[in-house]
């Protein structure tokens, strides 16, 4: 009898345990992808811990690919994407929700030794995609004529990611169209560029400016687009030199769109979890409110009430 009701009180406690670990993986939300969203991610994630500090998270960048693939894999509860959702990963069953926006701006060293004619002038559409896409400029005195020789070094990006696929959308391409060499993640990209005199590339504009001064990189600089190639920066064009007019430029659309962009959470479906489910919500409500002191552009309030009858039917 002894033994019988002791073998009962170790089932039950191994029932319970099993309930209670469940429970706690239940409360875990697993989010990857885009670099470009990863910082917003992981301020609302430490803000909404102090509010529900029985909520994990584990929250990794690696790309916009990595992101959509581990969410269509089940590997995470939210993938983090930075550009368009395509029609065939809504076929494979993407679930997907804006949240912000931000840009991709065309990024040079401060050390450009045309640095000051390139402010003035700017660059147009046709000239980047013949530095990205066709690779037929390669110097800097193409552009600038009469000039020195600066050998033109393009970097791109190597992992799949939005920022690369906006940015070659931008001059009707797509990421595998992009020439030069390729850098894994934001952070490096902006490194390579800001060391290389003669060096181009692209980054996402939390990567560009200091979000606390709204100051840009000192080692880097963003090429102005000349939007109406007229041939000079027009003070519209001219917003670049803080972080706060490029937002605001984002904002009422003076910077075109690509590279302007809305920023993601995507699922294999719809989420079901109701750790996963209550955080977004959060972030789209609760949270709007920490995106301009983040580095971010809000979406609109259609959008947001629209994504939210999404989540919640």
């Amino acid at each position: 009898m002894k033994n019988s009701i002791f073998t009962y009180f170790i089932i039950s406690l191994l029932a319970l345990s099993s309930c209670v670990s469940k429970e706690q993986k239940e409360q875990t939300i697993n989010i990857s992808g885009a670099f470009a969203l990863y910082p917003m991610v992981v301020q609302w994630s430490e803000i909404y811990q102090k509010e529900h500090p029985e909520v994990r998270f584990n929250i990794s960048a690696g790309g916009a690919g990595k992101g959509m693939t581990d969410a269509l894999s089940g590997t995470v509860d939210i993938g983090l994407v930075s550009r368009e959702i395509s029609p065939e990963e809504i076929t494979n069953g993407a679930w997907f929700l804006g949240l912000c926006k931000d840009a991709v701006l065309p990024t040079i060293s401060a050390d450009n030794p045309y640095l000051d004619s390139i402010s003035k002038r700017g660059l147009t559409k046709a000239e980047l995609t013949a530095i990205f896409i066709e690779g037929t400029i390669t110097d800097w005195n193409q552009i600038f004529k009469g000039g020195k020789s600066v050998k033109m070094q393009v970097y791109t990006r190597s992992d799949a990611c939005g920022a690369a696929d906006v940015w070659a959308g931008y001059m009707g391409g797509k990421q595998e169209n992009l020439k030069g060499i390729g850098i894994n993640g934001d952070p490096a990209l902006a490194e390579a560029v800001a060391k290389d005199a003669g060096g181009i590339a692209f980054n996402n504009t939390i990567f560009v400016y200091d979000i606390k001064t709204g100051k840009k990189n000192t080692k880097m600089e963003v090429l102005p687009l000349d939007k109406n190639e007229n041939g000079k920066i027009d003070p519209e064009e001219n917003f670049y030199g803080a972080f706060g007019t490029v937002l605001e430029a984002i904002s009422n659309g003076n910077f075109p769109s690509p590279p302007a962009r809305e920023l993601y959470f995507v699922a294999k479906g719809k989420p079901t979890k109701d750790a996963t489910i209550q955080f977004v919500e959060w972030c789209l409500t609760e949270g709007q409110k920490y995106v301009k002191d983040a580095g971010y552009v809000p979406i609109s309030q259609e959008k947001i009430d629209a994504y939210l009858l999404m989540l919640n039917n």
